[in-house]
């Protein structure tokens, strides 16, 4: 049952029938799971055959009317009846067990994708896959900046009032202030940044939850834009065995940590991430992933909670994928210009991590 199920999900998926919401599942939970998406790719071709062998069958049948007006007509012999049925009740028993099959699949729709959810869920979710982002719980009364205001000093702009929930990690992808970060970091109605202690406001630009990932713009009049950042972000894959390291947020204080990658496909097989070695902790979502020539590779986004120092990274060409999509539909994602020079190569780690730090910040999200 499970399987016919399983079916009928995957058509509604190829036909269009599913609501916005079911589709970011399915796609997800596709893009995790390649059985599934091979099981897509099949029935996909099945459907394909199917809507060619009802194409062929109405043209049997139109062929089987014109022949019988000609028999009335007495313009063709009996023989010809005989030949032309039987080609068709050959096709009928030939096709038999394919239309059986779909009648099966559309039989089942009134079970929904809720069954799939409840069946499949569990598999991947039974505490194996853990997301980096760290739970705040603080209301954020004073800040400097309001103080400073309080005390007379008018140059200085009072922040508002924030109830934090979730922290992580953004960086740069462009120097006009474009950060990126995991979708599954924005928890709440907005979002705020924070590099040394200065803290800027932020909009939303977009969110994919399929790819974990979420575009933030700084609007903050205090943000100074970088001309030229320090790094570029690379497409292509990265070697097994490969030196790799991040900076990110698991506290306040930016965090540095060496590792190396594992393997080239993320939990369970996912191809559009990559598993590395590294130790990581709540807040290092979002942080950038740089090889050792100052590229970013990939994006952290979660661990594998039963096993120490496996992380999982978003490759750094969805990044390239999730803008392109947007470049198509929103017209203010076009200024968008992702640097593709790096000026951190051959140089130290330390030397690297002074020109990057600027570059990634602390993100909270917020409810008002």
């Amino acid at each position: 049952m499970e399987d016919i199920v399983l079916l009928d999900v995957i058509e509604r998926y190829l036909t269009g029938q599913m609501s916005p919401e079911e589709k970011t599942w399915f796609k997800q939970l596709r893009e995790k799971t390649p059985e599934i998406d091979q099981m897509v790719v099949e029935h996909k071709l099945f459907l394909h055959q199917l809507d060619e062998f009802g194409t062929r069958t109405a043209l049997k049948h139109t062929i089987a009317s014109a022949h019988d007006n000609l028999l009335q007509k007495g313009d063709i012999s009996e023989g010809g009846e005989k030949t032309a049925k039987g080609r068709i009740v050959q096709m009928f028993h030939r096709y038999k067990k394919v239309t059986g099959i779909a009648a099966s699949i559309a039989g089942v729709t009134a079970l929904g994708i809720s069954v799939l959810v409840a069946t499949l869920s569990p598999n991947i979710n039974k505490n194996q896959f853990e997301q980096l982002n760290r739970k705040i719980d603080i209301v954020q009364k004073v800040t400097n900046d309001r103080l400073n205001h309080e005390q007379g000093n008018t140059a200085v702009k009072p922040k508002p009032d924030y109830n934090f929930t979730v922290g992580g990690t953004a960086f740069l992808i462009d120097g006009k202030g474009y950060l990126v970060t995991n979708a599954h970091i924005l928890q709440g109605s907005g979002a705020v940044v924070i590099n040394k202690g200065k803290e800027l406001t932020v909009k939303i630009v977009a969110i994919d939850k399929s790819k974990d990932l979420a575009i933030l713009k700084i609007t903050d009049d205090d943000f100074k834009p970088i001309t030229n950042l320090p790094y570029s972000l690379k497409k292509g894959n990265v070697d097994l065995g490969e030196e790799l390291f991040t900076l990110g947020y698991p506290t306040d204080d930016i965090s540095y940590n060496l590792g190396y990658l594992s393997a080239q496909s993320g939990f369970k097989g996912d191809t559009s991430s990559c598993q590395i070695s590294l130790p990581a902790n709540p807040g290092n979502s979002g942080s950038p992933v740089f090889n050792k020539n100052g590229d970013v590779v990939g994006i952290l986004t979660a661990k594998q909670a039963e096993a120490d120092g496996v992380v999982f990274a978003v490759k750094a060409r969805s990044i390239y994928q999730m803008i392109n999509e947007l470049k198509e539909s929103d017209t203010t994602v076009q200024k968008i210009k992702i640097s593709n020079n790096s000026t951190l190569k051959g140089q130290s780690r330390v030397e690297q991590i002074k020109q990057v730090e600027d570059c990634v910040f602390l993100v909270k999200a917020y409810n008002k």
